[in-house]
């Protein structure tokens, strides 16, 4: 399967999770992938030698995506090492719950410097090399469907993100450069896990609301992320692709 034969993708926050499984599957289609960390350096590392070892071609990069420095030196690093950049999928993002009375100045701006200042920055980076089918991919999340209690920020950082996607679909489109997004449901994930929502009461009342009867994989996000990545979609632009097993 080559459908990204000769592409150059940039995973951010590919170190782990969601990210670490777009990157491995976008590389399992023939893109060299450029893999995004912020501090796990060894998680980055395993994910360029699994993609290696597959056969694949890929180059960890370090950089925190809502420094406007470290957002264009990752897009400099992906013209340095592969020559182009076709595909870009903004999945660094962080979450943290907290009730009205408790939030901080501190947890808003870290939530949305990362979720939503780093989208920004990073695809202003990286518009400069992207041509036509180009293809930017944001991941968002099911949250703005659902408004859980006490997510008010994380759910306004991602709400942000379906909004941003909208104005760049249009803003874009004239340049033959797609824009969508990816809103998850509950995934397990190390995050996930080491929060201690997996197994959790949590996750029981996620997977009794979910028609498909089961929370998600990283196996089940990848894929879509490719499908958006490839000319198989050059006809979708501006979409939220709410992949949650039908939990809304």
């Amino acid at each position: 399967m080559s459908k990204l034969k000769d592409k150059v993708a940039v995973v951010t926050g590919a170190s782990k999770g969601i990210g670490a499984g777009i990157a491995k599957a976008l590389a399992a289609e023939g893109a060299a992938v450029i893999v995004n960390y912020a501090s796990s350096k060894a998680g980055a590392d395993k994910v360029v030698a699994d993609i290696e070892a597959a056969g694949g071609k890929a180059v960890a990069v370090g950089g925190d995506v809502s420094k406007q420095a470290d957002a264009e030196n990752l897009i400099a690093k992906a013209i340095e090492h592969f020559g182009r950049l076709d595909v870009v999928v903004n999945n660094s993002g962080v979450y943290e719950f907290s009730s009205i009375e408790t939030i901080t100045e501190a947890h808003y701006r870290r939530i949305f410097d990362i979720n939503v200042l780093g989208t920004i920055l990073v695809t202003q980076a990286a518009v400069k090399h992207l041509g036509k089918g180009g293809s930017i991919i944001n991941i968002g999340s099911a949250v703005t469907r659902l408004t859980p209690a006490e997510s008010a920020v994380y759910s306004g950082t991602k709400g942000a993100v379906d909004a941003i996607t909208g104005v760049l679909a249009r803003e874009l489109g004239p340049r033959g450069i797609r824009v969508n997004a990816v809103n998850p449901g509950m995934v397990i994930t190390e995050g996930v896990q080491s929060a201690g929502i997996a197994d959790s009461d949590f996750e029981e009342w996620a997977r009794s609301q979910t028609p498909l009867g089961r929370v998600g994989q990283v196996d089940d996000i990848a894929p879509i992320v490719t499908f958006l990545a490839t000319d198989d979609a050059r006809w979708v632009t501006g979409e939220l692709v709410l992949a949650s097993g039908g939990m809304r």
